[in-house]
């Protein structure tokens, strides 16, 4: 069938053809680090990561670009409210650029824990404040801008095309939309390019510009940096749909001006998390993060498998009794393949075998449908169930389908994948203290460490090599 993507551009699913061989450059919207990422934001990442993941496994060479906003992001994306970095830093009675090190950092531990790959490119909006100068000069150049009130602004009534994205016409913005909100705007929806006289006094990061001393607007990072390591046309950027009417909109707009090209050929958005009924956001106080996760007893593979559970173009409603479903459903699984691997090891897959074939094109078919996941975590079951397939080609199959899900089914250490980590270290010193039982002859307490793992259903093995344990 060939990969088939939906593309927000358009609206509809699209057979996937790179500009150039195949070759794909992606561009991901990253976090803007004033706090932690909730669990809803991470559902982005867990998207990205799975698109770039099966674009690999299809044979696609892929270059993944994320920006870390540092600098410029207001708290209204249309240059409304208050700057996130600077009320942070604020109420921390932290510098900014310590605020932004502390949760990039606190970002990129929650990524790992995700099993989340690294892109292949990460760069910070402030280590690249002259490729914005130099894309807004191009801008400038070309007559779509305007100065006024100390601020350079994108004139939208200059591109025709403004609102394609989002399927919206200018006019129709323009009817009944507020004008109080700045002044120096000409039209309510023409946007900041870069900021001189800024609504915040001792504004804490700021730089020379052909302007004069400011810093840009949140919307131009993300087309001068994607265009410094992908070029001026790439073929995927992804982000929310809470992307779609404001931010995506106006990139298209201001780097389509600059180049007179089509910037973007493929446009991916996934829909929210929705907690008790209502999207989840940092603004009205009701998000959860990773490690209230984790700290409630959950392994963040759980929440991963939580996430492919749903395809993710579908509002996932999250809570806990759901994640306890998927909690259940992965230790099952996990269990499954531990017995396997008392049998056999993964080894080349035979894809001249008939039931290899049918569940690797199987998978292949979920995965070229616009990322269904839902139905690739169904075929890992399906291999389980096929008595048709030996040991080793399950376990080779689920090997080769993990590359894609990014689940560590078959890792080594695979009993800290469905336990706490403060179970699993408590379990090991258990054993420890039995084996220094055992070389004390101290029988009765060896005995009673044996009694309280079976308790916590774990099982113990004395091997040559020490002793192995796993769950009953």
């Amino acid at each position: 069938m060939g990969l088939r993507i939906f593309n927000t551009m358009g609206r509809e699913l699209q057979d996937f053809e790179p500009l150039q061989g195949k070759k794909v450059g992606m561009y991901g919207c990253g976090p803007t680090v004033y706090t932690y990422a909730h669990i809803g934001n991470l559902r982005a990442y867990v998207f990205q990561d799975t698109l770039v993941r099966t674009l690999r496994w299809l044979g696609y060479d892929v270059t993944h670009v994320m920006n870390i906003t540092d600098v410029g992001h207001l708290s209204g994306d249309d240059d409304t409210g208050e700057d996130k970095m600077v009320k942070s830093a604020q109420e921390r009675g932290k510098s900014v650029l310590e605020i932004a090190e502390f949760y990039t950092k606190a970002f990129f531990t929650d990524t790992e824990r995700l099993n989340i790959n690294r892109p292949t490119v990460i760069c910070k909006a402030t280590e690249h404040i002259a490729d914005m100068i130099q894309l807004i000069e191009r801008i400038e150049k070309n007559g779509y801008t305007y100065f006024a009130g100390g601020n350079l602004y994108f004139d939208v009534t200059k591109f025709p095309a403004y609102g394609k994205l989002a399927r919206i016409k200018l006019e129709d913005l323009q009817a009944g939309a507020r004008v109080d909100i700045d002044e120096n705007k000409r039209n309510p929806h023409d946007f900041v390019l870069w900021f001189t006289k800024s609504k915040f006094e001792n504004q804490a990061l700021v730089w020379d510009s052909p302007w004069g001393t400011g810093y840009p607007g949140w919307h131009i990072e993300c087309s001068a940096m994607s265009m410094k390591y992908l070029g001026e046309q790439f073929e995927i950027h992804t982000g929310g749909i809470d992307h779609i009417p404001i931010h995506h909109t106006n990139e298209i707009a201001q780097s389509e001006s600059a180049t007179g090209k089509q910037w973007v050929k493929y446009w991916m958005h996934n829909e929210f998390l929705i907690l008790d009924k209502e999207k989840m956001s940092k603004s009205s106080g009701k998000f959860l993060t990773l490690q209230t996760l984790i700290d409630a007893g959950y392994d963040p593979l759980d929440y991963r498998y939580f996430l492919l559970s749903g395809h993710y173009r579908s509002q996932l409603q999250f809570n806990y009794d759901a994640l306890n479903t998927s909690k259940a459903s992965r230790k099952s699984l996990m269990e499954k393949i531990w017995n396997l691997r008392e049998k056999a090891e993964p080894k080349a897959l035979a894809v001249s075998s008939p039931g290899v074939a049918g569940h690797l094109n199987a998978f292949r078919s979920a995965m070229e449908d616009d990322l269904n996941t839902p139905r690739a975590l169904a075929e890992v079951y399906m291999v389980l169930k096929d008595t048709s397939l030996s040991p080793e080609e399950m376990l080779s199959l689920i090997a080769e389908f993990d590359t894609v899900l990014g689940l560590r089914l078959l890792e080594e250490q695979k009993k800290a994948d469905v336990l706490p980590a403060d179970i699993v270290a408590k379990v090991e010193k258990l054993i420890q203290e039995r084996t220094d039982a055992k070389k004390n002859k101290d029988w009765a307490r060896a005995d009673a460490i044996r009694a309280e793992l079976l308790a916590m259903n774990i099982i113990l093995e004395d091997t040559k090599d020490g002793t192995k344990w796993k769950l009953q």
